[in-house]
């Protein structure tokens, strides 16, 4: 009934938008072209029984010079703050510019974040043991609604630099970034503060605490570490808009690397393949794109902690499942040394028009994503117990680390987009689970196209 009525109300939403095309494309008026300065922002609003109450705002601010290069900008700036009652934190900023240093393009982040109940569901994707009556308290064999969770406090500083090889189509990538990660068990005190009896986490063991006490993560690196990474790559790009293409290629290869002193057990290399394609349906209305990702461990060896991070020529995203690689899946349910990826999204702009000197449009979009595990991570199982016993229950939690064999995880939703001078875009995406095993749904309200 849940998934039917959020049918419903898409297949409204998109009635209300056709009807409101029709209106709008009999008096469209011509794009300005934008100069000088533009800011967007959304307030940031949330509730979660756990978390807590989440506020804050995200805003970007464009230069677009004197206009010559719209709808591409000089100097972008992006600014996130947000927090929850219980401890959550955000706070980040990046910067984007092609004119900071001559015929170089800069993107630079500095990003700290604090998470209270990140999602962890173990390794290797369908490998792992998910179920997700222990996590609702509604059922029989509920253990903790935390109980796939962990806590983490992470610091992010990158600076990514491109340049010309031939024109813009094709460019060299050099960066480097250093990842300071912090890890322990949930925090249920904190959790459960102010919150009535009947609401409060019970004081028992997530699957994390197994994992630590059965040594199954090393134990060099159960706390978290340091790490730095030094990033190389090649850019072919014929994209005919950065924020939303029409049409035109845009691939990548990465390879990052790190020696012994940069924090990992022994030299460590990865390498990234990206391929993003968009094809012009209905000129300057309907667009088809698709994404295909690949990321795998070349040697060396990669913290657990660090296997979640994907990493392209924009920023270092995280979590394979979620909002930024498999929406509707679960954030952080595909994990391993390597992972293969795809998106595929049929885009169209519903609304065109200009109001108030600004460009707006409404666009409306349908997806299908999948990711896989096609490295598997390696895991210590030596000390894993045949049974464990939870609130009078028998387990058998070998059976946990090889429950079935890892195949596609494949989500499907609908999304909507509200743009301002094509660049500021409030991005909303509802994504669905093909099965149970990777979750049930999920909402996603943030800025932009997903690539």
């Amino acid at each position: 009934m849940k998934k039917l009525s959020v049918f419903i109300a898409l297949f409204i939403s998109f009635s209300l938008l056709v009807n409101a095309q029709t209106d709008t494309t009999k008096t469209e008026k011509k794009e300005k072209i934008k100069k000088g300065f533009s800011i967007g922002g959304v307030p940031v609003v949330a509730y979660d029984t756990d978390i807590g109450f989440k506020y804050g705002a995200l805003v970007n601010l464009y230069d677009y010079g004197d206009g010559s290069r719209y709808p591409q900008y000089d100097h972008s700036l992006y600014l996130e703050w947000s927090r929850t009652t219980k401890g959550n934190g955000i706070n980040q900023i990046i910067y984007d510019s092609e004119k900071l240093i001559p015929k170089m393009r800069v993107t630079a982040e500095v990003s700290y974040m604090t998470e209270k109940a990140l999602n962890f569901y173990g390794f290797n994707g369908y490998n792992s043991y998910y179920n997700p009556n222990f996590e609702d308290d509604q059922n029989p064999d509920y253990i903790s609604r935390v109980f796939y969770r962990h806590d983490r406090k992470s610091l992010r500083l990158k600076a990514d630099f491109q340049g010309d090889i031939m024109g813009k189509k094709l460019r060299w990538l050099a960066g480097v970034a250093y990842l300071g990660t912090k890890i322990s068990s949930v925090d249920i005190n904190k959790l459960n503060e102010g919150k009535s009896a009947d609401k409060q986490l019970p004081d028992t063991l997530g699957i994390f605490d197994y994992y630590k006490q059965w040594g199954v993560i090393p134990a060099n690196q159960i706390d978290g570490g340091n790490n730095a990474l030094l990033k190389f790559g090649l850019i072919f790009d014929t994209r005919d808009i950065e924020a939303n293409p029409s049409k035109g290629l845009w691939e990548e290869i990465i390879l990052t690397t790190a020696p012994k002193a940069f924090g990992f057990e022994s030299f460590t290399t990865s390498l990234v393949l990206i391929h993003r394609q968009y094809f012009t349906l209905f000129p300057g209305r309907l667009t088809f794109a698709y994404r295909l990702g690949y990321q795998t461990k070349l040697s060396g060896d990669i913290p657990y902690y660090l296997l979640p991070y994907f990493t392209d020529s924009r920023s270092i995203r995280d979590g394979f499942g979620g909002a930024k690689t498999m929406r509707g899946i679960l954030r952080n349910r595909v994990v391993g040394n390597g992972v293969a990826f795809g998106n595929f999204e049929l885009r169209w702009k519903v609304i065109k028009t200009v109001i108030a000197n600004q460009n707006i449009y409404i666009a409306l979009s349908g997806f299908a994503d999948m990711g896989k595990v096609v490295d598997p991570f390696s895991l210590n199982l030596s000390s894993v117990p045949s049974n464990i016993t939870i609130n009078n229950k028998s387990y058998n939690p070998q059976e946990w680390f090889n429950y079935q064999k890892e195949s596609w995880h494949v989500s499907y939703g609908g999304g909507l987009r509200i743009a301002l001078n094509e660049n500021f875009i409030v991005a909303f995406d509802y994504g669905l689970a093909a099965k149970e095993e990777d979750g049930s749904s999920g909402l996603y309200i943030g800025l932009n196209w997903l690539f």
